[in-house]
């Protein structure tokens, strides 16, 4: 049960290493908001018709506390953390976009704290001074006197720390919702968070046709990054728990490095290097328990 519960985690850090690549690749094939609309389509199509007895049978059984985490879960996770990552992708590279994944645990500790009530000591405050330090590394590329950040790393900035909300609320969930019904749910939330962004596209986006690429992508992101991931991700975080997930995706940077150096020929620079290695330095001091 424990092997086959981290084989699943490392399938689905791969499938998230890969959307990176792909978004990046198709950045100028489609619109973020279509992009993110689309795929949400596609898994609702798919996973629709297996759950639609199931989950309109368990509606009624619903609190008003599971609305409110479904809620949070479909804004967090099933619509603009996605669009936000593919616009993103427009203003940096996939390389460094992909770096700041390893933030995420970071910024699960954070949230933890007031959403689940998980105390963060002094050592954990060090870790996360340290990680942002690696953060500011990348995003000002080493050059600390002209401090300022592109606009695409605080909108992958801003995913993970959406991404890192979902994952805290997966943990205090307490509804009757199987895996599917689940995933159902968060799209069809998404979708209703997007409309706002979709319309705004429909109305003042320049790119709205869909090439063969494009549609490639969305189908990518739709099939492999959300219905094969998302399912991947909600069986891990119930059997590992959330903060031991979360620590393992600092392992999807060094997939998705090793993807953009083969796909885009995108290589990685010094201030790479260094960045990364301040965020883990900092995820790792974070995550030791003290010795009682």
């Amino acid at each position: 049960m424990r092997f086959t519960a981290w084989l699943v985690l490392f399938a689905t850090l791969l499938l998230w290493s890969g959307n990176w690549i792909v978004a990046r690749a198709a950045r100028d094939e489609i619109g973020p908001a279509l992009a993110t609309v689309g795929r949400l389509i596609w898994v609702l199509m798919i996973l629709a018709p297996f759950t639609w007895n199931g989950l309109t049978a368990k509606l009624e059984l619903l609190r008003k506390r599971d609305w409110v985490i479904f809620a949070a879960l479909g804004l967090a996770g099933g619509g603009p953390h996605l669009a936000l990552q593919w616009l993103g992708l427009h203003y940096t590279t996939a390389t460094s976009g992909i770096l700041y994944l390893s933030t995420s645990p970071i910024f699960i500790l954070l949230m933890a704290a007031p959403l689940a009530a998980e105390r963060i000591g002094l050592r954990q405050w060090a870790g996360v001074l340290i990680s942002f330090s690696g953060v500011a590394t990348i995003a000002t590329k080493g050059e600390f006197g002209l401090l300022s950040f592109n606009i695409g790393d605080l909108m992958a900035l801003a995913s993970m720390m959406m991404w890192a909300g979902y994952t805290v609320f997966l943990r205090v969930r307490r509804d009757p919702l199987s895996t599917a019904e689940l995933i159902v749910m968060v799209c069809a939330l998404g979708l209703v968070f997007m409309s706002p962004w979709l319309a705004w596209e429909i109305f003042f986006n320049r790119k709205l046709d869909l090439s063969f690429a494009g549609a490639l992508g969305v189908l990518y992101s739709a099939i492999g990054s959300m219905l094969l991931a998302y399912a991947g991700w909600s069986y891990v975080v119930t059997r590992l728990g959330a903060a031991r997930a979360g620590v393992t995706m600092h392992l999807m940077p060094a997939m998705g490095v090793v993807l953009a150096a083969i796909f885009l020929g995108e290589y990685p620079l010094w201030y790479h290097f260094a960045g990364i290695a301040l965020i883990l330095a900092g995820v790792a001091l974070s995550s030791v328990r003290r010795v009682a």
